[in-house]
């Protein structure tokens, strides 16, 4: 009657003290090569001259891979088991690492686009699985609060990840190429700028096949139950409401934090709190720090609070701190406003997908798969927020985020007064 293995299936597990942390260290890895694109696009705007729009074509190209691996991913998962999934998509992970190398030897933005598709498909595997593995490995009743735990430490890495990017990408600052330049001129200086881009994402591969190979040793740890899926158990779970519409939520959400995160660098810069392309990628470590410090807090507080509750009180938060950033656009106020938006964030996923997928049984890979599909909402939100920043500034654009978090609260509400149907209704045949 839950997502996760009733009580004594979970109890009878050995696995899970001693699986929990090596998954969790799973979200901290994804979350620090996720993102390192929001470091990564001031540095290929300014290398290849990139507006707004074509500068989001990075996170378009990153968060498409969701769309069109995360179904195949689940079918797979639902076949070879959540570990075997892990350790496959670790290793399409550092393959689209290891891509970043010709791309900067060829100085083209391109190939950039094609390595961010790879390795954003590997963390779709992953994310595909590791998400209900955490769920699943443990009191089901916690579900919520484990889930949200597991976050925080990907918030870690979001924190950790601009930090490390910004020292390695930012910190011999961002330079446009001079107007007039010969084409071999205009090359060579893309090859040489592009060159930053190459030792971080070497060394982040290096670390994710040691990550592979632990997951590798502990493939036969006891997990949840996985139901094998097929195209038409999709069809079938999509119209459990409480599912669809939490895949529209995650749609959403996914996409007004990554616009927002995409945007920070030119954002605090234009607002004045700083003039220094390597400060402000610091800074974007305040906004998911935040994020970080709110899934701990978050963890607790689900223990205790409706989570429809607290989600629809962190989305109302968040649209009023990026209405407040839309319109302020000067200074301090500004730039607490738009990096305070990370904290009301933290919970927003993880809240989201445990509703979701609550009530699913062995189904859940199908659901996590579909919800995992929403996640490209990170390719639609920001290129649309990137078309209205080239026509109206990026303070009308804050708008476009702060109608997602509308949505967002809207769905909280639905779920805590019980207006949308949940699977156990629905399927309860697969409830267990």
């Amino acid at each position: 009657m839950h997502a996760s293995p009733p009580p004594s299936a979970a109890a009878a597990m050995p696995g899970p003290s001693r699986l929990l942390p090596l998954v969790i260290a799973l979200f901290f890895a994804w979350g620090f090569c996720t993102v390192l694109v929001d470091v990564l696009i001031p540095k290929l705007k300014a290398t290849f001259s990139l507006g707004y729009t074509e500068a989001m074509l990075t996170q378009f190209c990153f968060f498409l891979a969701y769309f069109v691996v995360s179904i195949p991913a689940g079918l797979l998962i639902s076949r070879i088991g959540y570990l075997r999934g892990i350790v496959l998509g670790l290793l399409i992970m550092a393959g689209g690492c290891l891509m970043f190398s010709p791309a900067a030897s060829m100085g083209w933005y391109p190939a950039f686009l094609a390595a961010l598709f790879v390795l954003a498909g590997g963390i779709t595997i992953v994310q595909v699985a590791a998400n209900p593995l955490v769920a699943g490995l443990g009191d089901p009743s916690r579900a919520h609060s484990r889930l949200t735990l597991a976050q925080a430490f990907n918030s870690f890495g979001t924190m950790l990840g601009p930090i490390f990017g910004s020292s390695l990408i930012l910190a011999a600052g961002v330079t446009e190429p001079t107007p007039g330049m010969t084409d071999a001129a205009l090359a060579a200086f893309r090859v040489e700028q592009a060159g930053h881009v190459r030792l971080p994402y070497m060394i982040i591969a290096a670390t994710l096949v040691g990550l592979a190979a632990l997951c590798w040793r502990m493939r036969r740890s006891p997990v949840p139950a996985v139901r094998p899926v097929n195209h038409g158990d999709y069809l079938r779970l999509l119209r459990v409401p409480q599912l669809s519409l939490g895949a529209l939520s995650i749609f959403l959400y996914v996409g007004a934090e990554v616009a927002i995160g995409s945007a920070l660098v030119n954002y605090l810069i234009m607002v004045g709190a700083t003039t220094s392309e390597h400060a402000a990628g610091n800074l974007i470590a305040v906004y998911w720090g935040l994020a970080m410090v709110g899934r701990f807090i978050g963890a607790w507080v689900l223990r205790y609070m409706a989570p429809g509750v607290v989600l629809a009180g962190c989305a109302v938060a968040a649209a009023s701190l990026a209405l407040l950033a839309g319109t302020v656009l000067e200074g301090t106020v500004a730039a607490v406003a738009i990096l305070s938006i990370g904290l009301f964030n933290s919970v927003m996923f993880p809240t989201i997908f445990t509703l979701s997928i609550d009530g699913l049984g062995e189904d859940t890979a199908g659901g996590s798969g579909i919800l995992c599909l929403a996640i490209v909402g990170g390719a639609v939100v920001p290129l649309l927020m990137g078309m209205v920043a080239d026509r109206a500034g990026l303070g009308l654009a804050l708008l476009v985020p702060m109608l997602c978090y509308g949505w967002i609260a809207a769905y909280g509400l639905l779920v805590r007064w019980g207006l949308i149907g949940r699977a156990r209704r629905a399927q309860p045949a697969a409830a267990g």
